[in-house]
């Protein structure tokens, strides 16, 4: 077996270390993303909706996202959907719903996958709710959010008085 010329290695390893880069938030893009790295939202179809909307104060909601892989090449998602409510200035993080498992799953190019934001609608206006306008989720291991309008109503808190009366669930196989 022959050794390669100096050259021809230093230009390989300059190849592998611009091939990847950590300075997009986690996100697997270029040959980091065709060797079935981490999904990134920007290479992902996502729908929200449609929604089972909670219709009065008390009642709960559901709003299911489905996310299909629009890549040339598998991508993994290892964990849970992150989720955030946005009312004018403040964000409220949702927790993930305890019955939740965060696994490993791998998208071949075209498959799809889900998770639903569950919650409690508030009294409009009422001290024990978040008048949301917006949410936004991040996906496993990753800081870039996908925001969307959100027209469901208020969102109850919890006694905390500042926790959001709602749940992520975990990733759930989609026919999408």
């Amino acid at each position: 077996m022959r050794a390669l010329p100096l050259a021809a290695a230093t230009l390989a390893a300059a190849f592998l270390l611009t091939a990847c880069s950590d300075d997009d938030g986690g996100e697997a893009t270029g040959a980091s993303a065709k060797a079935g790295g981490a999904c990134a939202i920007g290479e992902m179809g996502v729908r929200v909706g449609p929604a089972n909307a909670a219709p009065a104060a008390g009642d709960t909601g559901n709003v299911p996202v489905t996310l299909t892989n629009k890549s040339g090449a598998k991508c993994t998602l290892d964990g849970l959907p992150g989720m955030d409510l946005i009312a004018g200035g403040t964000t409220a993080s949702v927790e993930s719903d305890p019955a939740a498992t965060a696994r490993k799953t791998t998208l071949a190019k075209g498959a799809a996958i889900s998770f639903t934001l569950t919650y409690v609608r508030g009294e409009k206006g009422g001290d024990g709710s978040l008048a949301v306008t917006s949410a936004d989720f991040t996906l496993p291991g990753s800081t870039k959010t996908y925001a969307f309008k959100w027209s469901y109503g208020d969102v109850a808190l919890k006694k905390d008085g500042e926790t959001p009366d709602a749940a992520v669930s975990g990733f759930m196989e989609s026919s999408e």
